[in-house]
């Protein structure tokens, strides 16, 4: 059985607005993509494919299934009353700080300094500057050394932004990645943090409202960390956190999903879930599922880049091939 599964992060109106630099879907286009999806899939629910991964049913012919990670409001404020309106069923993966503890998340940082900094290489400036300032003090690499391991280009940013990227998101030490990354987030956005978390991130009584209409939700950790760098106990917790937050929405324990931050996992986040009784863990790795073959806690996950945006493009092409699916891009 084939599966399309497709992950979204910001969606929102992005021409005009107040940061029209950050990477994310330009609501009119996510309006497209779900027309097309609607016209060439048929959107199945959390639970039938569950159903399917433990052999109680099958899946239809161009299964897909839609989720969204990291607790966006603009999920509650947008993506919730479009879905809805279609009845199409969908998986919400909310880091849980920031709907507990409306915590700005150092990853959500970086993406509006990057937003706000259209000349990377000025931010590649002052990081290096900031770590020249830190070297003594945290005994730091040499600056070519960090260049060599992360000074690398992707499908989708600059090698300038993916350095900026990595070196705030796990190369350097948590205290100065902390240190640098509110001191840049201060420079570009803003200094009310907790102003942009609330604007940033939707409530818990938003996240029930969708729970309670059909939606379903799922484990993404506490914190957002990168479970291959944090040692056996530091990724049991960080589960084990999550399933707690699930279960203050009421989420069903034997429904338990997960979808790895960053796509980051090792054998131990396997065998940790494993042990938790997780049904199905996402990945990044960008290609279609095949349930019948998959290991269920390691499942791909298309990009929404990695699709059509409207219901004509591509409407000729096989749904649910990851050749072909591969061809378009949405932003």
């Amino acid at each position: 059985m084939l599966l399309t599964v497709v992950t979204y992060h910001y969606v929102r109106p992005i021409a005009g607005s107040r940061f029209p630099g950050l990477k994310g879907l330009d609501l009119v286009r996510f309006r497209h993509q779900l027309a097309h999806l609607c016209h060439a899939y048929t959107p199945v629910s959390l639970a039938d494919v569950i159903a399917a991964l433990t052999h109680v049913s099958t899946l239809p012919p161009n299964a897909v299934l839609l989720t969204f990670d990291d607790a966006y409001a603009d999920h509650y404020r947008h993506v919730f009353p479009l879905l809805a309106d279609r009845q199409i069923p969908a998986v919400f993966y909310p880091v849980a700080s920031a709907v507990l503890e409306r915590r700005l998340l150092d990853v959500n940082k970086v993406h509006f300094v990057l937003a706000c900094e259209p000349d990377l290489n000025r931010l590649v400036t002052l990081l290096e500057a900031a770590i020249d300032d830190a070297r003594t003090e945290f005994n730091l690499s040499p600056l070519a050394s960090y260049r060599q391991a992360h000074w690398r280009a992707s499908p989708y940013d600059p090698a300038e932004a993916i350095y900026v990227k990595r070196m705030l998101q796990h190369a350097l030490p948590a205290a100065l990645r902390a240190r640098i990354t509110g001191e840049l987030f201060r420079r570009y956005v803003t200094a009310d943090e907790r102003t942009f978390a609330d604007d940033l991130y939707f409530s818990l009584d938003q996240l029930r409202l969708m729970v309670q209409s059909g939606m379903s939700v799922g484990g993404h950790g506490y914190d957002h960390f990168w479970m291959n760098r944090l040692s056996n106990d530091e990724q049991e917790c960080e589960i084990d956190r999550s399933l707690a937050f699930l279960a203050r929405l009421g989420v069903d324990g034997t429904q338990f999903t997960y979808a790895y931050p960053y796509g980051a996992y090792d054998r131990h986040t396997l065998a940790a879930l494993a042990a938790r009784g997780c049904r199905a863990a996402f990945t990044t790795e960008a290609r279609v599922a095949d349930l019948g073959s998959e290991n269920p806690l390691a499942l791909p996950r298309l990009r929404t880049n990695d699709l059509p945006s409207d219901d004509t493009a591509g409407a000729h092409l096989p749904a649910g091939t990851a050749k072909d699916l591969t061809r378009w891009t949405s932003f």
